[in-house]
């Protein structure tokens, strides 16, 4: 008798996310965007919703909640109801870099979250002055031995993705410097086009005009393979420096134990959405590559996110409360 009950009970379970995912959505979806409004994150969330209410029929509404590098908008999530009216969309500090960072993070990057889509991706660009001495990694490479703890490379704050390229490009090259975090990268570009600052590992898109107004000279691009807009600038594998292709990221996420219905729902929405043509283009202009990946694909990737940077934080010993 108790393992019929325990049968009619499964049974309806399943029966009942059958029904939820049939409905899903019926009321506006909240996307938490973890960041202020106008960077990567929220124009990432800005372009897709659209698309989104079309597929599904709902409002999408985005809400901005910045703070403690993205873990108030995360912690949020976390503890918000796992229904799938509730999604956030996060960067790769968000979901990877936090976890290895932070000694007393507010939510787990890799225990409280569903990954519904990597959304789109794009490379950091190695940049100087234009009057700094080295013009090549090469020359960097052997000005910072020449000059050991004099070369200063400019961020948009501790644990973000500029500044742990630094850290990993000097671990890779066995060469020392010094980092000067900023509050955002705005202020960091600023004082690197003003020669306050040597060098600076910034995204594509922060300094891509910068670079082809001559403000600011490219040694190298941290993605896999060059950029359509600056043909002549070599990855760091071509200059010689192995294992590190680098990539700022923007992906979804639903908190855990969203029903897996919902959850196929909302990641084919979301992938159709990143793969229309006009929203393509529209990332494109801002220096993204889409990806539009799955969850098995999106969560491997992740993961092994995590592992690389939490090599990476502890060989620097950086550590935050």
């Amino acid at each position: 008798m108790y393992r019929l009950t325990c049968v009619i009970a499964v049974a309806c379970s399943l029966l009942g996310a059958a029904a939820h995912a049939q409905q899903y959505p019926d009321k506006p979806v909240t996307m938490i965007v973890p960041f202020v409004p106008g960077g990567s994150s929220d124009i990432t969330a800005r372009s897709v919703t659209p698309g989104l209410s079309r597929l599904l029929g709902q409002t999408f509404v985005v809400e901005n909640k910045p703070g403690a590098n993205s873990a108030i908008g995360a912690q949020a999530l976390s503890r918000a109801t796992a229904d799938g009216y509730t999604m956030m969309v996060g960067s790769i500090g968000t979901f990877a870099i936090n976890e290895a960072l932070y000694k007393n993070l507010s939510y787990n990057p890799s225990k409280d979250f569903i990954y519904l889509t990597q959304a789109v991706r794009n490379p950091n660009l190695l940049v100087a002055p234009p009057d700094f001495p080295a013009s090549t990694v090469a020359e960097l490479v052997d000005y910072a031995r020449k000059n050991p703890d004099r070369v200063s490379y400019a961020s948009s704050g501790t644990g973000s993705s500029d500044h742990l390229s630094a850290v990993l490009f000097r671990q890779r090259t066995h060469t020392t410097g010094v980092d000067v975090p900023y509050k955002g990268g705005g202020a960091a570009i600023a004082d690197l086009i003003g020669g306050q600052v040597n060098v600076s590992f910034q995204n594509l898109g922060a300094v891509l005009n910068h670079v082809k107004a001559g403000k600011l000279k490219a040694l190298a691009v941290t993605g896999d393979t060059r950029v359509p807009g600056l043909p002549d600038v070599p990855t760091l594998a071509e200059a010689g420096i192995a294992d590190m292709v680098v990539y700022s990221w923007q992906g979804f996420a639903v908190p855990a134990g969203t029903p897996a219905p919902v959850v196929k729902k909302l990641s084919e929405a979301l992938r159709a959405t990143l793969r229309d043509p006009q929203v393509a283009r529209t990332f494109e202009t801002q220096g993204f590559e889409v990806v539009a990946n799955t969850p098995e694909e999106f969560t491997k990737f992740q993961q092994g996110e995590v592992r690389r940077w939490k090599d990476v934080i502890r060989q620097a010993n950086i550590e935050l409360q």
